[in-house]
């Protein structure tokens, strides 16, 4: 293989290993040194070594290639002689002329082996001796990974667990985290004069004694590892013209769409002494912009062919103008396209005149210009890929940092918009950013009144003051529409005069009108489009934007210009005229919520030196509208919710006051005399409060807080456990069964449990007191429904509470009567007594839900029947209390059966209506227990009640607590009572079809068999 193959080496498949477009992973194990093409390899050995000193020695050895020290002949490649790599008659080769010893066949292998006589493997082991340290960090950090495996394979070491320990693993990439970083923290100038970064200006004096390939492969290595592509361009230009001879050279870079490309000058007229900051300086203030098909780059770049130009001025695509400028005279151009590995064109490389004199390029000049820019599109490529991703990582960043303002900022929307407008300002590069943000209010409001067109009663409102004027809703809601479209409210502006503080004003009606850019914006808002305006002026004259208020105001007499004046005076600013005569070219995004629904809209306003958005800068531009419609939501939504939480809090207020007791009751019942515990009863379980009057239910209340001892251990006020008393009573709706009365009776049950059953051993004083506290509460503001159609209804309790719906309702409402004031009968616990006291309350409260029941149960049960006698534990004694809750709230199935009797047609009554509130709202058929239809079955369903919830509970109670006996008895009682009117039933003797069942079945049978008597009397 000859060494003018190696040019041909392109693709960059050799140089993948080293990343970052590097050619350096191309170098082969030192077994490639007896190639046969290459017996002049011992004369190399000392230039090795000297490269290995500044660790390039993978740089010398490209494809197995050593040179010799002896200037480049003419003639072919025989054996010792060193092959020019520019020969233009070295074809390019395959990259089986290339490959490394672990892809030759054994064949090739023994021969090279052969050929490796003894004085040359002693030489070259002396220079491995010599330079070891050298030889250890080329193997760390660059050998390619076929030559690690293939020494590891020849002698048997090197495992995994070592490979590990290298610092260059064979996969990983040359561009490390840590270069990436410090790439951002620096500029391309300081890069470029960095002390371990290569010039292509200065250390040139070495060139001149290189010899044509060695100056060549020194010229590539200069932009191998380059990333920056100012840096990059800089440097091929400088190496061209030295390579060549050229005067001076310029290089364009394709951009644009693919239906759209130009050519857009990256360096232009660069020679070998100009400066990088003064060519980049140059390059950007006078930025020229080629369109395909257009001058000789522009030829180049659409066709893909070289053009050379031995007259420039008498070819018709020259353009003189740069020469006019200038005062330079081009007399040849030498013009090539540089492409990628794909064959596209990715930019054009162009010199112009020699320096020698020569009156034109040559074959060779451009044969040598051909091969160097076949590396410098692989170099080209990865530093574009390269500045992407740098610029992918800083969108990215800075789009973190929006999120994290976005949290920081939802109290302030003024703040929120101006960082997000001084990040796109600063991103995108453009003189202004302005953010107008619509009437949100008007669209609330619109909303609402559609909502009144839907309405299923629309056509039956009755007559009232709002809907006797025959308003017609259907057109207020166009009126509306008609007024509130793009009516913007609030506009942020950021300019290079204020460049960290926004302008923010509310511009009237006239000031929008009198704005092109409030046009545009109000275009963009009714349309949803996003405009990327290359010229202000001319799209206003293609597109002239349509104003409802202009039209009006041509409608309307015409009145002095001070007039107007006089009615913006309103407004702090706005964006008037003034400001838009600077309007040149114009990004123009809406901002949408989270129902895509346009909020607002962004501008982008005059791009740098007069540019044009690009598409990236639209895509970067489209997470700046996204991330601000997210933030201006979520600040509205936390604005809305501080808005609600103020209604809440006066509603709270509001419901407060009217669920308080009013003082004339409390006033009465703190100077009523309260009867004795025993006077009412309260110690039997046979209580009945059908004979109290409800004056007589709040005293029978407050005399089991007296009888316990509760207002003076805890140093209740009397008045306010009366007022706290009269106002649970009050927030108790007057449903059938589920009401005041029922509530009484549960605490009366937990009374005489405490009392009779003995319970209160079991239990501190202020447990009992958050006892008797839950029953009484336990059912607040009960609807007369259960947790089932809450949910069905999807109700507002159950989207608040998705488990145990009403209990959790009943302890808010608990909760809320003790916050009222002169209602906290807690008032003089200490905060460890308080939060005790209330964990007590809620954990009865929940208790009383039947699934809680069975869920508590089973645990309930092994503690009984592992004899537990020590209820002190805090887990136990929960369960024990949410026993019996559940015994107090069921305990009138163990009332006496005149009471049984009729609490249970209270109990079905109110399912009833809830089964007929099925059919109606959901039309579905009720459960039996709530189906009107199925009454006749209640009998036989309350025997189910008995037998699956009521006697188990009952009857382990019983067991463990003796005292509590008589609810087992009176059970089982009325259970005897039901089975019997089961049998009844279903024998056809039923007072189930009867309206009412005040009296026993019994009773009626006899007043049957009675009326037939005297029936028959009065026939005979």
């Amino acid at each position: 293989m000859s060494a003018g193959d190696y040019p041909a080496m392109d693709n960059g498949k050799n140089h993948e290993e080293d990343g970052g477009g590097s050619v350096a992973g191309a170098c082969t194990s030192p077994e490639i040194v007896n190639n046969s093409n290459a017996t002049g390899n011992c004369c190399a050995i000392p230039k090795l070594a000297s490269q290995c000193e500044n660790g390039e020695a993978s740089e010398v050895n490209y494809g197995g290639l050593i040179r010799s020290n002896s200037r480049p002949s003419t003639g072919g490649s025989g054996a010792g002689d060193d092959v020019n790599l520019l020969s233009p008659n070295n074809s390019r080769s395959s990259m089986s002329q290339t490959q490394s010893p672990t892809h030759l066949s054994p064949a090739r292998q023994r021969a090279a082996e052969v050929l490796c006589t003894p004085e040359e493997l002693d030489e070259v082991g002396a220079f491995f001796d010599e330079h070891s340290a050298a030889i250890e960090r080329w193997f760390r950090e660059r050998a390619p990974s076929d030559v690690i495996c293939k020494l590891q394979s020849i002698t048997g070491i090197g495992g995994a667990d070592q490979l590990s320990k290298s610092p260059r693993s064979p996969h990983r990439a040359s561009v490390t985290s840590d270069l990436f970083q410090q790439w951002l923290a620096s500029s391309p100038v300081k890069k470029c004069r960095s002390p371990t970064a290569r010039s292509s200006i200065s250390n040139r004096s070495h060139l001149a004694d290189l010899d044509e390939g060695e100056l060549f492969m020194e010229l590539i290595r200069d932009v191998a590892n380059e990333l920056d592509i100012d840096v990059l361009c800089h440097k091929i230009l400088v190496n061209v013209s030295l390579l060549t001879h050229a005067d001076r050279g310029s290089l364009f870079l394709v951009k644009g769409p693919p239906t759209g490309k130009y050519l857009v000058a990256k360096l232009f007229d660069v020679t070998q002494n100009t400066p990088l900051d003064e060519a980049v300086r140059r390059a950007k203030q006078d930025e020229l912009i080629i369109p395909f098909g257009v001058g000789i780059a522009g030829t180049v770049a659409q066709t893909n062919e070289t053009i050379n130009i031995k007259e420039a001025y008498q070819d018709p695509r020259f353009n003189s103008e740069v020469d006019q400028k200038t005062g330079y005279k081009t007399n040849i151009i030498l013009s090539m396209p540089i492409c990628n590995y794909e064959g596209q064109v990715i930019g054009v490389a162009q010199i112009i005149n020699k320096t020698n004199g020569s009156p034109e390029f040559t074959e060779r000049d451009t044969e040598i210009f051909r091969r160097y820019l076949t590396f410098c599109g692989i170099g080209i490529q990865n530093a574009q890929l390269f500045e992407m991703s740098v610029l992918e990582y800083r969108r990215n960043q800075i789009l973190l940092n929006l999120a994290r303002n976005i949290f920081a900022e939802q109290n302030n929307l003024e703040c929120l918009v101006t960082k997000i407008m001084t990040e796109a300002r600063e991103l995108l590069k453009c003189e202004r950013c302005a953010v107008f943000l619509l009437d949100l209010d008007c669209g609330e409001a619109q909303n609402h009144l559609e909502r009144m067109l839907d309405r299923p009663e629309k056509g039956h409102q009755t007559l009232s003051r709002r809907t006797s004027h025959n308003v017609d809703v259907e057109e207020v809601v166009k009126q509306q529409q008609k007024s509130s479209s793009a009516r913007f409210t609030m506009i942020f502006e950021l300019g290079s005069n204020s460049p960290s503080a926004a302008n923010i004003s509310r511009p009237s009606v006239n000031d929008l009108n009198s704005s092109t850019l409030a046009q545009i914006a109000e275009y963009v808002a009714s349309t949803g489009e996003t405009l990327n305006i290359h010229d202000v002026n001319e799209w206003l004259k293609d597109k002239p934007i349509y104003h409802p208020q202009q039209q009006q105001q041509q409608q309307q007499p015409h009145t002095h210009p001070s007039q107007h004046h006089a009615e913006g005076q309103g407004s702090s600013g706005g964006t008037g005229a003034t400001d838009d005569l600077s309007a040149k070219n114009l990004l123009c995004m809406p901002i949408v919520n989270g129902q895509q629904a346009v909020i607002g809209v962004a501008q982008l306003i005059n791009k740098e030196n007069d540019l044009q958005f690009t598409s990236c800068d639209i895509s970067i531009f489209e997470a700046f509208a996204i991330f601000c419609g997210l933030g201006i939501h979520n600040t509205q939504m936390y604005e809305s919710a501080c808005k609600l939480m103020a209604k809440q809090k006066v509603a709270l207020e509001c419901l407060s006051y009217h669920a308080t007791a009013p003082p004339d009751q409390t006033l009465k019942l703190v100077n009523d005399a309260i009867a004795s515990a025993e006077e009412y009863k309260l110690y039997s379980f046979k209580f009945i409060d059908f004979d109290l009057d409800d004056d007589d239910t709040c005293r029978a209340a407050v005399r089991m807080f007296l009888q316990c001892n509760l207002v003076q251990q805890f140093h209740i006020p009397y008045d306010v456990l009366c007022r706290w008393i009269l106002s649970v009573r009050k927030n108790y709706r007057p449903v059938k069964y589920h009401n005041w009365r029922h509530a009484l009776n549960v605490a009366q049950t937990m009374f005489a449990m405490m009392k009779t059953g003995k319970m209160e051993r079991f239990m501190t004083d202020l447990e009992i007191l958050g006892l008797l506290v839950a029953c009484l509460c336990h059912d607040l503001d009960h609807r007369g429904t259960n947790n089932a159609f809450q949910s069905k209804t999807d109700s507002p309790l159950a989207i608040l509470y998705t488990t145990s719906t009403m209990e959790h309702h009943h302890f808010d409402q608990c909760v809320m009567i003790l916050n009222s004031e002169g209602n906290n009968i807690f008032q003089a616990l200490s905060p460890e007594d308080f939060r005790t006291v209330m964990k007590v309350v809620e954990s009865a409260i929940l208790s009383t839900d039947l699934a809680m029941y069975f869920k508590k149960r089973s645990q309930f049960l092994e503690l009984i029947e592992g004899g537990e006698f020590d209820w002190q534990g805090e887990e136990k004694k929960e369960v024990l209390c949410g026993m019996m809750m559940t015994a107090c709230d069921v305990s009138a199935i163990a009332k006496p059966w005149e009471v049984q009797h009729r609490v249970a047609k209270l109990v079905a009554d109110e399912f009833f209506d809830q089964g007929d509130l099925e059919k109606l709202q959901l039309n579905t058929q009720p459960m039996a227990m709530m189906d009107r239809e199925r009454k006749d079955e209640l009998p036989k369903m309350q025997v189910g009640f008995i037998d699956v919830i009521c006697l188990p509970l009952y009857k382990v109670l019983s067991d463990a607590f003796p005292w509590i006996r008589p609810l087992y008895d009176g059970t089982m009682d009325n259970r005897q009572h039901w089975q019997d009117l089961a049998e009844k039933v279903e024998m056809g003797l039923t007072w189930i079809d009867h309206d009412t069942i005040d009296k026993p079945v019994e009773e009626f049978a006899c007043e049957i068999v009675d009326h037939l008597i005297i029936l028959d009397r009065d026939k005979k």
